[in-house]
């Protein structure tokens, strides 16, 4: 039997993340903050979004120890932690470049 490699896990994990799932699941944002807000309830605490991908994620990794040969609980894992990342991490600014000062050497 053939392996996945790691580009293929985030290559379809990308496919996953990046067709046009809205007409099925909604507004990526909008349903994970509705998930966020229906969890709030139930935890009578306050859910962020980025908390329902993380959450998400653990569940794919409990799959994942009861079977670690199914290849769909590893790629929704990096495709969860995906939508996170892209609802909470900033990209950090360019560092500029050092000016050579010149002096003796």
């Amino acid at each position: 039997m053939t392996k996945y490699t790691r580009s293929e896990i985030l290559q379809t994990a990308q496919e996953y993340v990046t067709k046009d799932r809205a007409a099925t699941h909604g507004d990526m944002e909008s349903n994970l903050t509705t998930i966020a807000e229906l969890w709030g309830v139930y935890l009578e605490r306050h859910v962020d979004p980025s908390d329902v991908a993380v959450m998400m994620t653990m569940l794919k990794i409990a799959r994942i120890k009861l079977n670690p040969k199914n290849s769909d609980n590893w790629i929704d894992g990096c495709g969860y932690l995906s939508l996170g990342a892209e609802l909470i991490v900033d990209k950090p600014e360019p560092e500029p470049p050092v000016k050579f000062q010149g002096g003796k050497t």
